[in-house]
This record gives C-alpha cells, structure tokens and sequence, in this order.
C-alpha cells in the first residue's frame, strides 16, 4: 500500500488501513489487553456525545485547545483515533495539514506506555515512527526522540513485603532488571500532577483522559495474581480533574472482587458517571480473551451529577435505561432484573446466608490433603474435590478446629467455583448435595445448615429453582460464589417443595419478569445427584 503524498514527502496514514494491523495483535499478558479499534471508536463517541450535550452541540473534535492522555498507552489505538479525529475536524481552523498535525501531535494529544514495548507500539502508531524526531516521523516539531508518549522503567517501592503503591508482593515482583517490574508511573505517586509536569516538561491540564489499564498483577512464572489493579488507575485519573475520564475496566467492581469496596461505592454513588456501557461477556468486545464477569466501559463527567445513562449489551442484544446507581449496595446490571429484585426485598424477609456457612468452613482448604482414604475409629467423613470431581474421604473428628457444632447439622453442599454467567441461558451454580451428620468439607465447599433431612430438601428444592438461582445471579459476577453473594436470596420456610411457580405467584411477578428469569437461566436436574466439581 503506497502511503499518500505530501509536500514531495511520504505521509501519513492514520485510518483506512486493510486490514488495520492494530486488530492483529496478540495480547502480552492478562493485565496487557490490547483494545481493538471498534473498542476505542465507541468509547470516543461517548466522549464527544457527552462534551456536545454538555456544550450546545459543539464538536470536540473541532477544538483545537482539548487535551488528551492516555495514561496507560499500549498498543496506541486511542491515540491513533483522536489524532485521526482531530486532523479531520480542525480542517478549516488550520488548513496546512502539516502545521495541523505538527499542532495536535505536539500540543493536544500525550500518553504513557506501560512497558518499553508497548511504548515503541504507540509511538509507531502515532508518530509512524518509534523515534519522533526521524525522518521518517510525520510530526516535524519535536525535540525528544519519545514525543508526547513517555516511558522510563518504574520500581516498586517496599513497605515490608508488599509494594506502598500497588500492593504488589515483594517475592514475586522484586526481580531482576530483564524482566519487567510491573511497577507502573501512573500509580507509583502521592502527587499526580507533579509527576506528569516532571514527565512532559509542563503543567499540562488534560481535559479529556481514556485508555485501558492494566487488571491484575499477573506473573506468568509465579502464577496467581494480586487483587485488581484497574481501580487505582481510576482513581489516580480522577485526582488530575480531567472534565472526562472514560476507561474500559472488568466489570467485576459492580458486585465484587478484592480491594473493590471503596471503589464500588465511589462510582456508584457519587452521581458522576454519565454513561456505562457493559458487556457480560468479554468475548464480545474483546474477541479470544477470558475476563470472567465481563468487561465495560464508562464516562466520568466532573461538572456531571445525575442518573447514569447504563447500557448491556449481550451480542445483538442490548438494553438500554437510565439508572439511579446507588439504589443498591451492588449495581444489578439489567434493569428487568433490578424490577425483581425491587419486589422481592419489598417484604422484608430475612434471607438465606444467615443460614450459610463462610469459605473453609472447617478450616480445610480446597487443597487439604491430610485425610485418608479408610474409615478408622473417631473419624468423620470429609467432603472434597478430587480429580476435578466430589469425593469423600476422612478425617479425625478431633482435627476439626472451626465450627465444630456443625459437624452433627444436616447440609445442603454448594461448590464454591462455578462458571460466571457469560452466556445465557446459564446453570449459575453447581447442583446442591444433601450430607446427613455427622460430615465435614474442605474448602471448595460451603454449605447451608438445617435441622433435619426434610428441611434440607425442602432448602434444596429451593436452591434448584431459578428463582433462587436468578437471584444469586444479581450479584455472582465471576465463578466464585461467596456468603455475600447469597444475599439478596430471600429465606422460605423449609416444610414445603418450592417451584418456580410459587415463587413467582409469591412475589408477584409479571409475565415479562417470568420470560426474563426463565430466559436467563437453566433448569437444574437434582435426580442424578452431584458428581463433576
């Protein structure tokens, strides 16, 4: 493909690529996704959707004086589509397209790589250079080989044996000066503002802040990760007062994950989300990557208080509604569901954790093996995963040192981990197993205690309707299911087989709330009993 001619000199391409190579690269990691150019578009249309209503109609685009960042730069797709917007929309204001592209490379648009890499990408991107002083790159103002795309190698910074900024873990990332250090500038600061003064040279007021943080501190030789990353990335953003911030994040924030309290109360109460576009399952919007709990993508408007315009979107489904978001102390992500919701807790009634054991119940974990495999004198059977699928072996009753009063309760075991609901209609949670006394678990376990064995199935006809697992639904956004993630589950009383059609009579659902619940979710079969994990 021969690139456009200007001024005797090769220019620049900066769309209409075939095929557009930054859809063809692989992601590096977990925590390093790349974002596919429709990904970027969309987000920048809810950006200058959001300054237009805000500004009589005017075009971001069009402005000469907006500043961008994108703070943690990858492949350099959000950048690439501003400056592409921009050279369009300042046509008249400044017809050279040389000074016109000198003027937005240098003065508009500004980003931080988050690895040497990932920063060369960008500036290739950007600049059609990786140095853009050459003479190869299209903008001819620059001084610094690096342009507006900053990259140095940041460290972490021990307290103890955990990183003071990010939390990172001193074993596993304090390492050598080859591999990466996962430490990024971003976030490894109390002073944001004067950090990136000391990285463009200026105090430069950015007005509009996108991009796709990283996730997760992922080792791929230690294996495991640390708690969510992308919040602190958020946050930090938030503290350079930018007029927009628009991030695509995991939507695990909305009802759980670890570290994500403070940051889910934020967001869904102080009123300055404008929009919130979500998608279930990741696969949609990123194509080949796994991100349990799906993914999203929001703006944040400082001058903005109100009701957020929420969208979901499910393949070629999508629904659309305007939402209080701090109606609850999780966000519920479809409207139909929060309808439910809204007439089961108008009667008050206690709900089922308050019968439900924690993780470990026992104090075993997933991976317990001190048990055997023969009964001996004194022992109690333990309930476990072997192989992928439910055992039974033993254990001394005098080696249980939590809850031992529960050993002689009647159980409905319920596993832990089970897939998060990425496609619907969905199963949501493993098939429930009655345990006559006396018993125990390991940790991929929990379990709801009853008096006798008719309660227990009473409870786990209950727990088989999808009803029950409609509800659990509202707040299981990834595969594990914890206490708190039962709690919108109402208790019933435990002498009856309970339906789906008395549970709905019951709360008085309509027509389009029983199709909603039962195109959701799977019916579950108890007959068999339990054998796969």
């Amino acid at each position: 493909m021969t690139a456009p001619v200007l001024d005797g000199k090769a220019s620049f391409a900066l769309r209409g690529h075939n095929p557009d190579v930054l859809t063809c690269i692989a992601n590096l990691s977990n925590d390093e996704v790349f974002t596919p150019p429709e990904l970027a578009n969309q987000m920048l249309d809810t950006v200058a959707d959001a300054w237009a209503e805000a500004n009589g109609g005017a075009v971001i685009w069009q402005n000469p004086d907006v500043t961008f960042l994108d703070p943690f730069t990858k492949s350099g797709v959000f950048l690439r589509e501003i400056v592409s917007r921009l050279t369009d929309g300042l046509a008249a204001a400044i017809p050279d397209l040389q000074e016109r592209v000198d003027h937005i490379l240098t003065k508009q648009v500004y980003g931080i790589g988050i690895t040497q890499l990932t920063a060369l990408l960008a500036r290739r991107s950007l600049y059609c250079s990786k140095d853009a002083t050459s003479k190869h790159s299209i903008v001819k103002s620059f001084d610094r080989d690096w342009g507006n795309i900053w990259f140095e190698r940041t460290e972490h910074t021990w307290a103890g044996d955990k990183c003071a900024y990010c939390g990172a873990q001193r074993a596993r990332f304090e390492r050598d000066n080859e591999l990466e250090t996962h430490a990024y500038a971003f976030t490894h600061t109390t002073d944001i503002k004067k950090r990136l003064a000391q990285m463009f040279g200026a105090d430069v007021q950015f007005d509009v802040i996108i991009g796709n943080p990283p996730y997760q501190m992922t080792d791929a030789a230690g294996g495991g990760s640390d708690a969510s990353i992308y919040q602190l990335f958020a946050t930090q953003a938030q503290k350079l007062t930018p007029r927009y911030l628009t991030m695509v994040v995991p939507s695990r924030w909305m009802a759980g994950g670890r570290g994500l309290d403070d940051f889910r109360e934020q967001m869904l109460n102080d009123g300055r989300l404008r929009s919130l576009t979500d998608f279930p399952n990741a696969k949609d919007v990123f194509p080949g990557v796994e991100v349990k709990g799906g993914v999203c993508h929001f703006v944040w408007d400082a001058s903005y208080v109100g009701p957020c315009e929420v969208r979901t979107v499910r393949g070629n489904d999508t629904v659309s509604a305007v939402r209080d978001l701090g109606e609850f102390d999780v966000f519920v992500r479809d409207p139909r569901a929060a309808s439910v919701l809204r007439k089961v807790r108008a009667l008050g009634e206690q709900t089922v954790d308050g019968i439900l054991t924690n993780t470990e119940p026992f104090k075993f974990e997933s991976n317990f093996t001190g048990y055997h495999d023969d009964v001996r004198e004194g022992d109690v059977p333990l309930h476990l995963i072997r192989g992928g699928r439910r055992d039974v072996g033993f254990v001394s009753r005098n080696s249980v040192e939590k809850n031992t009063h529960l050993i002689g309760a009647w159980k409905v075991l319920v596993v832990r981990g089970y897939g998060a609901g990425e496609t619907v209609p969905h199963q949501i949670l493993g098939v429930p197993q009655i345990s006559a006394p006396p018993s125990a678990c390991t940790g991929s376990f929990m379990f709801f205690y009853v008096e006798d064995h008719a309660q227990a199935q009473s409870l786990q006809s209950y727990f088989a309707t999808k009803f029950f697992r409609f509800m659990v639904s509202l707040r299981k956004i990834t595969q594990h299911a914890f206490r708190s993630t039962y709690q919108f589950v109402p208790a019933q009383s435990w002498n009856r087989t309970w339906t789906d059609e008395i549970l709905y009579a019951k709360y008085g659902l309509s027509d389009d709330e029983i199709a909603f619940i039962e195109s959701q979710i799977k019916p579950m079969t108890l007959d068999a009993g339990p054998t796969d994990a």
